[in-house]
């Protein structure tokens, strides 16, 4: 049984940094970790990746050949890693053994609520390599700072948690630059737990740009209420115990806690009900 990690996330909302990071911290509390870059477009990795979709196939070549948009020539691609499944099950094979996985994915935000070829490539792994896999989600933690800003990015992570059907973390990121924004309007409490949205109706009602779509925007925070699914962690990856309280949530929604114990069923309730105490922080986490 394999434990690992989709991250996902808009273009800018630190994907690739967080790979980089979340393998150093890992590293140091002892597991051996291998990151997969299915990021095509992905040309300067600060990581040592074990797997690069660019040895199967790259952007540059897609589109020039195709006469394709960045865009266009992500979608191909992920199309053409779907087609050829069979490549990265070989290449993942020598690692399941004993690595623990990162999958670093684009950063088009359509491959995962309108399409349906990631979501397909992630099963096909799940079913054939028996992976326990956790999408982590990053939002850029600037865009609450703009209330019509944050209930888009409400919507675009209700809409992946349920295209993907996956144990989902929404998180955050760059939680330590938050305040070069400017003022939250909400203390940042009201934004993680994704509270009465109700109440930015006000905020949004005095930007003139949101105004003339208050109605809309009124039917989509219903919506989310609806759902009731969507919530964010903070993080910033520089931190180690930031890092260390989103691993333990990791850990607990891909059952990452309980790959070494062999017990009951209500043995495992009373572990996933208990809080963590685990000596995440023993080791500071690397310069990034």
């Amino acid at each position: 049984m394999v434990f690992g990690q989709v991250v996902i996330g808009p273009p800018g909302s630190g994907k690739t940094t967080y790979c980089n990071g979340m393998s150093q911290f890992l590293s140091l509390l002892g597991r051996k970790v291998a990151v997969v870059n299915l990021d095509p477009a992905n040309d300067a990795l600060p990581y040592e990746c074990a797997i690069n979709i660019e040895d199967l196939i790259k952007l540059s070549d897609v589109m020039a050949e195709h006469s394709l948009g960045p865009n266009g020539g992500l979608v191909y691609c992920m199309d053409y890693l779907e087609k050829n499944i069979d490549w990265l099950e070989e290449k993942l094979k020598p690692l399941i053994e004993d690595h623990y996985l990162l999958f670093d994915f684009p950063g088009q935000v359509e491959l995962f609520f309108l399409h349906s070829n990631a979501r397909s490539v992630i099963n096909k792994l799940i079913k054939k390599l028996n992976l326990r896999l956790t999408a982590v989600h990053l939002i850029d933690a600037h865009l609450c700072c703009d209330p019509g800003k944050y209930v888009s990015a409400l919507v675009l992570s209700l809409s992946t948690m349920l295209h993907l059907e996956l144990p989902h973390i929404n998180v955050l990121s760059k939680i330590d630059l938050i305040e070069n924004y400017g003022n939250l309007a909400f203390n940042l409490d009201f934004y993680t737990d994704v509270q009465d949205l109700s109440y930015l109706q006000h905020h949004l009602e005095q930007d003139p740009r949101s105004a003339k779509y208050r109605k809309l925007t009124k039917e989509l925070c219903d919506v989310i209420d609806d759902f009731g699914l969507v919530n964010f962690s903070t993080l910033d990856i520089q931190d180690k115990e930031s890092v260390g309280n989103l691993v333990k949530l990791i850990d607990k929604s891909n059952g990452y806690i309980f790959s070494s114990i062999d017990s009951s069923a209500v043995e495992f309730s009373k572990i996933a009900a208990a809080p963590l105490d685990w000596d995440y922080f023993r080791y500071p986490l690397l310069d990034l």
